[in-house]
């Protein structure tokens, strides 16, 4: 039997560690452009909370100004932290789950990964809940219908649909949606900014009484995307890569533009949107405001940005990596398909309005512990393995990452230290959880683990045999738990399709 048929062969292979839609994505395998992938940011960038976030910021007494710029850096900042880990998918074609397994061990991966895919859920779960808010909205006034929860209903199923055909669909509607949600935008700052000219305000010399820390606005949104920054790599193992180059930036150059221009702009935008909204008329929702204000044409364009911003951002950023955790947790038993729909299920009873009315104190908690396991991530892919990473024995229940009873405690310890000092002081607890993971978790591997287990540094050797994207390979599985590394032209016939693309 050829290469390519063994590999065809074993595409729907399942084990305990093993399912299709968390093997490595090879290079024929990823679809997405550099115009492609910074449409999916954009859509993910563009979501109802992000205007409470720019309002919040308005109504503590900072001002528009202010905000903005606040938000614009956050987001450069927190962009910087997603091209470290945006290289575990770029260069070895790894979901965050999986990768996991290194710092974690195959068993332990297990904690961090769930407490990730839950905050996934939950903010599907709220997004599908503005959503359906502003959909009933609508309905009611154009068909007398008004059920929110038949909307929200309605609304989650779609969005599950729509993502269970893969990263491809999810692609088309970032390219559909992007340019509608940008225009939409526009149109929507200069009828809030009207508004607030009928009542003489000034949007740029507003003020209002509150006395909120930048220090705290900056922090919330590093906060709002340390989901992202660490499970990234799910995204960026479809980005198509050149092959052969051993340059971070060059191999990374379709992520620098979605990470630091695509993300920043967009979301300083709408959070900049959220906070004339709530200068012109005391509410932070410009969905409500206008809905107010408008009918016909107005209300149309409204129910289009409602329902591609929700959508876009839902299938990317919440929806994938819920799913990809749940396959992870149980590979022989629930695949991508499968995984989505648990997804959806668990976002939509999960209460999501009591979890909006709570919005800050949310993102301090989740982001301390999510950030440290970025930190955490950061040092053992760059400190510990120099991105030599020994892909098949991830997929190895007695390999290198079997650590003690298939947990590495080193992991383990330093996760829940960090992300509990964080989350203490939770108004800090990005930038207190991502430096804490990376230092407690490098120290103990160094004193604990890798003085007992010199196989953890040595065996991955820095060599290049455990690169994959810079020196033009696959980790290619070849059925039974196996692993090899092939060319593009050792692959030929076996670069097919999977449920997932």
């Amino acid at each position: 039997m050829t290469i390519a048929a063994q590999t065809i062969s074993v595409e729907h292979e399942r084990s305990t560690l093993i399912e299709e839609s968390i093997l490595p994505t090879t290079l024929a395998q990823r679809p997405i452009t550099t115009l492609g992938y910074a449409g999916i940011w954009i859509g993910i960038a563009v979501i109802i909370a992000t205007y409470s976030l720019g309002a919040t910021g308005v109504g503590g007494g900072v001002s528009l100004a202010g905000v903005i710029l606040t938000i614009f850096f956050a987001n450069i900042g927190i962009g910087l932290f997603m091209l470290f880990t945006a290289d575990i998918g770029t260069e070895h074609g790894l979901p965050f789950a999986v990768y996991l397994r290194a710092p974690f061990g195959v068993h332990g991966t297990h904690v961090p990964a769930i407490s990730r895919g839950l905050v996934a859920s939950m903010w599907f779960g709220i997004q599908t809940y503005l959503g359906a808010l502003a959909l009933n909205g609508i309905g009611s006034h154009f068909l007398g219908f008004d059920n929110w929860f038949v909307w929200y209903a309605l609304f989650g199923i779609v969005q599950v649909v729509n993502t269970a055909f893969g990263i491809k669909a999810i692609e088309k509607l970032a390219a559909l949606a992007a340019p509608c949600i940008i225009a939409i935008s526009v149109w929507m700052y200069f009828t809030l900014d009207g508004i607030a000219q009928t009542k003489g305000l000034n949007i740029w010399n507003f003020h209002a009484e509150g006395h909120m820390s930048l220090a705290v606005l900056f922090i919330a949104n590093l906060g709002f995307w340390s989901t992202m920054a660490i499970d990234i790599p799910n995204l960026t193992r479809f980005v198509k890569t050149v092959p052969g180059t051993k340059s971070f930036l060059k191999r990374n150059k379709s992520i620098f533009a979605a990470q630091l221009i695509a993300l920043p702009l967009t979301q300083a935008m709408i959070a900049g949107i959220g906070g004339v909204s709530f200068i012109a008329t005391g509410n932070w929702n410009p969905i409500e405001v206008i809905q107010a204000e408008s009918q016909g044409f107005a209300l149309i364009l409204l129910l289009v940005l409602v329902v591609l911003a929700q959508w876009s951002t839902n299938t990317a950023a919440n929806l994938i990596p819920s799913a990809l955790t749940l396959v992870n947790l149980s590979p022989r038993y629930i695949n991508y398909k499968t995984g989505v729909a648990l997804a959806g299920i668990i976002g939509t009873l999960c209460f999501p309005w009591q979890i909006l009315n709570n919005l800050f104190v949310f993102l301090g908690y989740y982001g301390a512990f999510l950030s440290a396991i970025g930190g955490i991530m950061t040092a053992d892919y760059y400190l510990i393995r120099r991105r030599r990473l020994n892909v098949p024995d991830l997929y190895c229940m007695t390999g290198q990452f079997r650590y003690s009873g298939g947990v590495n405690w080193a992991g383990m310890l330093a996760w829940l230290i960090a992300g509990g000092i964080a989350a203490y002081y939770s108004d800090y607890a990005f930038i207190i959880g991502f430096p804490l993971g990376l230092v407690l978790y490098y120290v103990f591997m160094k004193a604990l683990v890798l003085p007992g287990n010199p196989q953890q540094e040595i065996e991955s050797g820095y060599s290049d045999r455990f690169l994959a994207t810079s020196v033009g390979e696959n980790w290619v599985h070849v059925g039974h738990g196996k692993f090899q590394r092939m060319s593009a032209s050792e692959l030929g016939a076996a670069n097919i399709g999977r449920e997932d693309l």
